[in-house]
């Protein structure tokens, strides 16, 4: 178990427990030899290093000679320091060392695009949580290759021996065992000097000048994060996970046993003018109770069955060790194995978790008999050196769960009195930023950190300048309308009118339970009333009343009572229990089928809002027949739109589920969709042109031409995954299109969709700070120059501050301007029907989302090819 973080900054006793188990790791190792050790810096070293375990690195005291101390000598200004002024050629420079990471940045930006900035709409003053990073002078960063004869196999101490020589680096440096970085440049290209280990083994030294690197380059935007972890922690802010937090100003909701921790979320990067911080407010949800009071709950609740329930509520959970301040994911829970157990350190002593934990930490345990908990290091962290492969051994007592579970998320009076102190709005955020950096300047050692490396920073939001696009016309048959740019909802102007195209609903089953005979009836009339004003014709259907309300029940009517002319199965369920929605969903997405709604009873109970709800039900049941309720104008004659994205299958631990829709008509209104599976390690898809290859040709089938061109929305793709999307999905489409079009070069753009971002953009109205609208687009400033992207903010929100979505153009030869690009992507958004409301991302992503969910979640295999031409999944 390793109590003590999985960094491997400070020495830890690590050994075998008494108990046939893997290796635990218990902790940090004794104190008094990690403050004999020479002082590092452990978090300025950019790169990775080399280092032959865990065994060497607590020997660095006993093999170190220090030399006599010497005053420390000044510092200089870094501005006056001697430097080499380097132009834009130079921003190739990289961190070449093999065991550091390659820093260079992934260009997504087409070669022919000059310009992306679009035209159209009107200007707006927005700012955004982006702070200016500063260089003082003709700033430059030095990097050295070091070099130990005879070779020094510990990376400790490769790193004491050189931090040690203050009077030849400096105070101001980062060494990772290989490489050195200098904010001076040294008087010589190369220099070689001898020390000493207390062994009387001489090790001879070369420092060698490799590069001088630009403010620019990919690997000085490493080093700013880098230095800025540093500034974080000058700050008296903890660091959970790779973000900081502020525990002194915690919010305890004592009514759910919740506690809230502020923070923020940092990063430094290029963006198209300048190097820019972006910081974001951040929350960390922490309860109050521990996991030893979970383990007891289960217990009391279920002690057959506690272990399997306790494995299964506890595994896939992170847990903050609050003695420390870090997170594990638990991987298992090791019955055999108590606080009682021993383990062996470095020296070859045992001691028990007891006795270790009172001695380090002063903690005592009290339950002598709870499990720990097994969290596996990550194999990333153990080719890093960061962590060796023992298993960890948590003390459930010292753990608590972080984050929100699924249970907590869908409690509404939780997550509304959650919301309280987590949804901030633009006001209250900028002022919050603005406080966070003047924090920095007036902090010293903060100061300090970005001084001695020729840095600051600017104390204001930065002012950008975005464009507000106008709202869309939307169609329904003969009606047209538009709606309130401040809430881009039209629920009250489609009230009553009919859709664009209905599907009447002549033969249809509705199965319920005994206790909802009354409310089934009562929808059924409500039902068949409002769908004729929306042109929808809804008959009698087949009414089935069960005995019971078991999943078998349901099951078996549905196979009694089917026939190949049914259009619709809608089951009124007692409970939203996932096992019995499940069941109903796989008889109908994949034993026989038909398209299927299930709603719970209570919805149908309050009378008041039955005939809202009977509306809305009345909605999706017309578009899962094949029907269509609004359309906004489309300007380009043959363009496919498609939708993919990813999520993943509950039932089959590291398998994915990547959903597949593509339009089907000129107002890109009607779809048809496909799924496949990836395997577990395969993070990107495969499947993607059998998807594909049936689509086209179902576009052939319904217009009898192919498309002119295909423009893809690329959802569920992290920012490390792009490249693997460019390379090996890309060719696949293209190959595809190809083999069904031969003789052109396929008119094919592929577009990167990205949520989970941090980048904030706020209204500036004469000083007055507010979300800006629906279709405000921002493609300059804060965008990046290595790619050709933009923000759309296309939701409005009423509570909090709105999040724009980014849009990663990564592949272009359809030929549009982005104008063209933006406003699709906008109109796009009016066009999911789940909503009478524009939406986050364009319509074809979130139904692929929907049905890889419904896939994942709940039938696991690939739905009958019966339903792919319409909208089942809602």
């Amino acid at each position: 178990m390793s109590t003590g973080g999985r960094a491997r900054g400070r020495a830890r006793g690590r050994g075998k427990t008494t108990a046939s188990t893997p290796a635990p790791t218990p902790g940090e190792a004794s104190r008094s030899a990690a403050a004999a050790a020479p002082q590092m810096d452990p978090q300025v070293a950019p790169g990775r290093g080399r280092t032959r375990g865990a065994a060497t690195q607590p020997m660095v005291a006993a093999q170190l000679a220090r030399p006599p101390a010497k005053p420390e000598a000044a510092q200089p200004p870094v501005q006056q320091m001697q430097r080499l002024q380097v132009g834009p050629q130079g921003a190739g420079g990289l961190d070449r060392g093999r065991r550091s990471r390659d820093h260079n940045v992934f260009q997504t930006r087409p070669e022919h695009v000059k310009d992306k900035q679009g035209k159209s709409g009107s200007v707006c003053q927005l700012v955004s949580n982006n702070f200016r990073l500063k260089t003082i002078g003709q700033w430059a960063l030095y990097q050295y290759h070091v070099d130990f004869n005879p070779p020094v196999d510990s990376k400790r101490l490769r790193i004491a021996l050189v931090k040690q020589q203050k009077e030849i680096i400096g105070a101001t440096n980062a060494f990772d065992g290989m490489v050195l970085f200098l904010p001076i440049k040294l008087e010589r290209t190369e220099t070689v000097f001898t020390v000493q280990t207390n062994r009387g083994e001489n090790i001879q030294i070369t420092i060698k000048l490799t590069n001088e690197l630009p403010p620019f380059s990919g690997v000085c935007l490493h080093m700013y994060n880098v230095i800025f972890r540093k500034v974080m922690g000058s700050l008296n802010m903890q660091q959970i996970g790779r973000h900081y937090f502020n525990p002194d100003n915690k919010i305890e909701v004592r009514q759910h046993k919740l506690e809230i921790w502020p923070g923020f979320i940092t990063s430094i990067s290029q963006r198209e003018t300048h190097i820019m911080l972006e910081a974001e407010v951040s929350h960390k949800v922490l309860c109050l109770s521990t996991i030893l009071d979970e383990l007891y709950d289960l217990f009391h609740a279920n002690r057959s069955s506690f272990k399997e329930q306790a494995t299964k509520k506890l595994v896939g959970q992170i847990v903050l060790t609050k003695y420390n301040n870090k997170t594990y994911r638990v991987d298992d829970i090791n019955w055999s194995l108590n606080p009682m157990s021993k383990f062996k350190k470095f020296d070859g002593s045992e001691i028990s978790y007891v006795d270790y934990y009172a001695q380090v930490y002063e903690r005592k345990i009290t339950d002598l008999e709870q499990p720990l908990l097994v969290s596996r290091p990550k194999r990333r962290e153990v080719r890093a050196g960061q962590q060796g492969p023992e298993v960890l051994h948590l003390i459930p007592e010292f753990c608590t769960v972080t984050g929100i579970s699924d249970e907590v998320r869908s409690n509404f009076t939780v997550m509304k009195d959650l919301a309280q102190h987590t949804r901030v709005d633009p006001k209250n955020r900028a002022a919050t930023l603005n406080r966070f950096l003047h924090s920095i300047s007036n902090n010293k050692e903060a100061n300090s950190h970005l001084e001695r490396w020729g840095l600051s920073l600017d104390n204001n939001l930065m002012d950008i300048q975005g464009r507000g696009l106008p709202a869309e016309q939307l169609n329904q048959r003969n009606f047209k309308f538009s709606y309130d740019i401040r809430t881009a909802d039209w629920s009250r102007e489609t009230r009553g009118k009919p859709v664009q195209t209905a599907v009447n609903l002549d033969d249809w089953l509705v199965i319920f339970s005994p206790r909802d005979k009354a409310n089934t009836q009562d929808f059924v009339q409500t039902l068949i009333r409002v769908c004729g004003p929306i042109g929808m014709r809804v008959n009698q259907p087949a009414v089935i009343a069960l005995n019971g309300d078991r999943t078998e029940n349901y099951i078996q009517a549905i196979k009694e009572k089917m026939t190949q002319r049914t259009q619709m199965v809608c089951c009124i369920v007692p409970n939203n229990r996932k096992d019995r929605y499940d069941a109903i969903k796989k008889q109908c997405c994949l034993e026989m089928p038909v398209p299927s709604q299930v709603v719970v009873g209570r919805t149908i109970a309050k009378k008041q809002m039955l005939m809202s709800v009977a509306t809305k039900i009345g909605m999706q049941l017309n578009c899962k027949l094949g029907g269509e309720l609004w359309c906004v104008h489309n300007p380009v004659p043959g363009l496919m739109v498609i939708g993919i994205d990813n999520y993943h299958d509950s039932a089959q631990r590291g398998r994915s589920v990547c959903g597949f829709v593509a339009s089907m008509n000129r107002t890109l209104t009607r779809y048809y969709s496909r799924c496949s599976f990836q395997t577990p390690g395969q993070e990107i898809v495969d499947g993607l042109r059998v998807s594909l290859q049936a689509s086209l040709k179902k576009y052939y089938e319904i217009n009898g031409q192919f498309p002119a061109k295909i423009i893809v929305y690329r959802d569920g793709v992290g920012e490390g995954q792009t490249q693997a999307v460019r390379d090996h999905e890309i060719p696949q489409l293209i190959k595809c299109i190809q083999g069904l079009i031969p003789g052109k070069e396929p008119l094919l753009t592929v577009i990167v969709v990205r949520k989970r971002i941090s980048t904030r953009l706020i209204l500036n109205n004469n000083g007055q700070l507010s979300n800006p609208p629906p279709g405000t687009i921002v493609d300059s400033t804060v965008t990046k120059p290595e790619k050709y992207d933009f923000f759309l903010v296309s939701q409005s929100v009423r509570q909090g501050t709105v999040t724009p979505t980014n849009y990663d153009i990564i592949w272009d030869n359809a030929g549009f301007q982005p104008d063209q690009y933006q406003r699709l992507t906008y109109k796009l958004t009016h066009l999911y029907y789940n909503w009478p409301g524009t939406i986050r991302v364009p319509a074809p992503c979130q139904y692929a989302h929907k049905l890889a969910f419904l896939v994942g979640q709940s039938l696991h295999r690939e739905p009958r090819i019966e339903l792919a031409d319409r909208l089942f999944f809602l």
